[in-house]
């Protein structure tokens, strides 16, 4: 894999694999101690035979307590190619979905952007997704948001519930939602710093919350797991049908699908899917309907439905540029796709 050649992407490189050296570290400890011992699986992928870079992830293959996992980090570049807008982007994008219905899920994204002018900028986000709330870790983790974010805590807090509002069911994803886009300021090393901090704060935080309810949460219902199995569908809905950033990804490329698609659970409620079909603007109810499609009867969602489903999502969009709008956002539109023309 050839690395971007400027240093600021160089140096957001390294920010993001040691990110995901420390995540993995901590939820490797986990599966050690209290699950199967059975360390995350390395999984990498080229753009472009790697002349544009390419990415790793490491996938849980601990089943005790996990349900889907995936640590992804990426780099994209166009140093041969000056013509397009885009430079370089650097990223690292995590949701972790853990097996107890009482253990909630987490969804991490810090990336750099550097356009082919000299410009760039973050895009940070973090996010509490649990299928049966549970007010202490709400309070929790809202606590770090806050220590970490400082001065910046409100508008990613405002700009987080914008971003991952699901206007069709009239809720939020999760509980506590962080985001900002297009975020930098006069100092490149203080916003470097910040990004890094924020995403050590947020990874310790996290294994924090989930080695407490590992322990103390082990007893639930059938009712609970009912719970889990609709939550993980209305978070598959949210993902594929209003996230940008996965939208962008697809359209952009289709080298990467399987890591695209990490965020998604491993089973649905099919027939909850398609029932919201109705409930959403045309022509989102056609994109609904092909998703719930390419989904056997089970709501398994293995290597091959997530396939299926990327390739759903990236023909509805060809067919319907105009429904990117529906899409969710913060305060800034990021111009993602244009980027790479």
């Amino acid at each position: 894999m050839i690395m971007a050649k400027s240093k600021e992407a160089q140096e957001a490189y390294n920010l993001v694999k040691n990110l995901q050296k420390r995540f993995v570290y901590k939820l490797d400890l986990l599966s050690s101690t209290i699950g199967e011992d059975k360390p995350f699986e390395e999984i990498t992928w080229l753009r472009d035979e790697g002349l544009h870079g390419g990415g790793n992830r490491f996938e849980s293959r601990d089943h005790i307590l996990f349900n889907a996992a995936s640590v992804n980090v990426s780099q994209v570049h166009y140093d041969d190619e000056p013509s397009k807008k885009l430079q370089t982007a650097s990223a690292i994008s995590t949701i972790i979905h853990p097996k107890n219905p009482k253990v909630p899920s987490i969804h991490m994204h810090i990336s750099l952007t550097q356009l082919r002018d000299g410009s760039s900028y973050w895009r940070i986000m973090a996010d509490l997704n649990p299928a049966l709330a549970n007010n202490g870790d709400e309070i929790f983790f809202n606590q770090a948001l806050k220590k970490l974010s400082k001065d910046k805590y409100e508008e990613g807090i405002k700009q987080g519930e914008k971003y991952f509002y699901i206007p069709a069911l009239q809720r939020h994803r999760g509980i506590s939602h962080f985001y900002l886009e297009n975020y930098k300021t006069e100092n490149k090393e203080e916003d470097y710093n910040f990004a890094n901090k924020f995403a050590e704060g947020i990874i310790d935080t996290y294994v924090d919350i989930i080695s407490n309810a590992f322990k103390k949460r082990n007893s639930f219902s059938v009712y609970d797991i009912k719970q889990q199995l609709d939550y993980h569908t209305l978070y598959l809905f949210q993902v594929l049908t209003l996230d940008r950033g996965t939208t962008s990804g697809l359209l952009v490329h289709n080298q990467n699908d399987l890591g695209i698609m990490g965020s998604l659970p491993i089973h649905i409620n099919k027939t909850l899917l398609a029932s919201w079909a109705d409930k959403v603007e045309a022509p989102q109810d056609e994109l609904v309907r092909n998703l719930s499609e390419v989904i056997d009867e089970k709501g398994q969602i293995d290597s091959q439905t997530k396939e299926k489903l990327a390739q759903v999502v990236r023909e509805h969009y060809k067919k319907y540029p105009e429904a990117l709008s529906m899409q969710a956002s913060g305060n800034i539109i990021p111009p993602t796709v244009s980027n790479h023309k």
